[in-house]
């Protein structure tokens, strides 16, 4: 292996140490030994379960392949996890919110356990259910285990600045330090071993139940709303009503589905964009390296998140500007840079400045996760949070599952300068979540002006109906000032219907207008 990816992993590796080790008492927050025995035991967890995952990532095509599958077969496959996780996986996130966030969290594990089972089965139905249980297992790692840790968070008591560094902790040793471990494992069992691509699902499935094993000894239940009043259709109402009727949550949902939606596509992307020319590059070394970036990135999250003063809806702005300009490198590499007409050999020197583009994105990744993480816990209600949750990752499964089933239909170039797009309006609407929060947020001196204003004004009564003897009774009076705040706030309902329709509606153009750029080319392909 050549040494420039040795130069590069090295030059992270020295970042990432520097970082870690230049904090000082002043960096590091104070935290009780009751919080850090909770946040270590939570962390354990979280990196099992995240080992669990990350073993399977780079092995899945290639035990497909060696099943005999081809490559239509193969993304009919894929495509099916995607559609699970936004199908079914949206109605089990929901159940975590009734039934117990600990429950859900138990059902992931039992959930993939099977899935890495099916993986033994040549079968093609067989491995069609084994990604169906992938898709559902998948969302309720993405909500089940984040609902859960808040609650309890909340239910203890601890400072809420500490639940930052439970989030950038997490991304730094499950989505890093982790993947890093897990992809030299499996690298040692499917090869170095021997026992071939299923081995690494075998080790999978292990970790899952060494992590169910700590939940289900350690971990107390919590609930979104247990109420028995309220069934599943209900729920989804209730968080369609909390989405539309917050601003705030609703441009949440807009950013995060952007933001990964452009994320998973790069996961498609960046080996034939390495390798146009069927360069020798090793894809683990870089995997690794990819993971080392996100490292460093959680690592200046940390930091970032520690300081009181810098809020987190300013900073991801420029993080979200950052990547979309990562994702310009591939198309300007493509003008200004002669492409190599070599087939094989090592990597171009196109790929190695988009390898450093690469690099500089999972940094972004890794200080979005943690971010990300943040903003949910400050906006989205306890009550229905694994609900909103998984409600944000339908567009999300369903732009990935369009973008699978075009792959080959358009140039690496418009793919990338397609996210690109999509990355500045995340930082457009980030920008619009950051004035809307300040809007929200009442200033220190504004209190004792507002508190003598309501005591002022002649009380507006109001009236409600016990269900129960199916009689009025009068509430309690509120305020024409408060009477006032509740007006503008459901005015502003409009508006987060709008946000949602226009994120919509111009990743559709953006495709359509692809698609209709495809069958112009091979019209005139023909006329020629």
């Amino acid at each position: 292996m050549e040494v420039f990816y040795y130069l590069v992993f090295g030059v992270l590796a020295m970042i990432v140490g520097a970082i870690e080790f230049s904090k000082n008492t002043k960096d590091r927050v104070s935290t009780s030994a009751a919080f850090n025995s909770f946040k270590n035991n939570y962390l354990v967890v979280y990196s099992l379960m995240m080992a669990g995952d990350w073993l399977q990532g780079p092995y899945v095509y290639y035990l497909y392949s060696t099943y005999g599958f081809g490559k239509g077969e193969i993304g009919r496959l894929f495509i099916a996890g995607f559609g699970s996780s936004m199908l079914f996986g949206t109605i089990v996130g929901s159940l975590a919110d009734k039934q117990g966030r600990k429950r859900a969290c138990v059902t992931y594990c039992i959930t993939y356990i099977l899935s890495c089972i099916t993986k033994h089965f040549p079968d093609y139905k067989v491995l069609m259910l084994g990604r169906v249980l992938g898709g559902i297992a998948t969302s309720l790692l993405f909500s089940a285990f984040e609902s859960w840790l808040v609650a309890e968070h909340n239910k203890r008591a601890f400072d809420q600045q500490w639940l930052s560094l439970t989030f950038s902790k997490a991304i730094f040793l499950g989505n890093g330090l982790v993947a890093i471990i897990a992809g030299l494992l499996g690298n040692v069992l499917a090869d170095t071993l021997g026992f071939g691509p299923v081995a690494p699902f075998d080790a999978a499935a292990c970790f899952l139940a060494i992590g169910m094993a700590i939940i289900l000894s350690t971990w107390n239940e919590n609930y979104g709303d247990p109420s028995e009043s309220k069934d599943l259709l209900t729920q989804f109402k209730g968080a369609a009503v909390a989405i539309a009727s917050d601003e705030k949550i609703a441009l949440l949902g807009a950013i995060q589905s952007l933001f990964e939606g452009s994320m998973y596509t790069f996961v498609f992307l960046w080996t034939p964009a390495l390798s146009p020319n069927d360069e020798d590059i090793p894809h683990g070394f870089i995997f690794a390296t990819f993971m080392l970036a996100s490292m460093l990135g959680s690592s200046i999250a940390s930091q970032l998140m520690g300081r009181a003063s810098l809020k987190v809806e300013s900073y991801m702005q420029i993080v979200f500007l950052i990547s979309a300009s990562t994702f310009l490198i591939p198309v300007l590499a493509n003008f200004f840079v002669p492409p190599s007409t070599v087939k094989g050999g090592s990597i171009s020197f196109a790929g190695s400045i988009l390898l450093f583009g690469f690099c500089t994105f999972e940094s972004c990744v890794g200080i979005f996760w943690p971010s990300i993480m943040k903003m949910r816990s400050q906006y989205i209600p306890e009550e229905a949070r694994s609900t909103i949750m998984n409600f944000f990752r339908i567009p999300l499964n369903l732009f990935v599952c369009i973008v699978l089933y075009n792959v080959n239909a358009f140039p690496i170039t418009v793919m990338f300068g397609m996210c690109s797009i999509f990355l500045f309006m995340a930082a457009v609407l980030q920008r619009r979540l950051m004035v809307v929060a300040e809007s929200h947020r009442p200033k220190p001196q504004d209190w004792a002006a507002m508190r003598e204003r309501d005591m002022d004004v002649e009380p507006i009564a109001t009236f409600g109906i016990d269900h129960d003897t199916k009689s009025g009774y009068e509430m309690a009076p509120m305020s024409r000032s408060t009477t006032l705040r509740r007006t503008q706030r459901h005015t502003a309902e409009g508006y987060n219907l709008e946000v949602g329709f226009v994120v919509f509606l111009s990743s559709v153009t953006t495709l359509s207008v692809l698609l209709n750029l495809r069958q112009c080319s091979g019209q005139i392909q023909v006329m020629q």
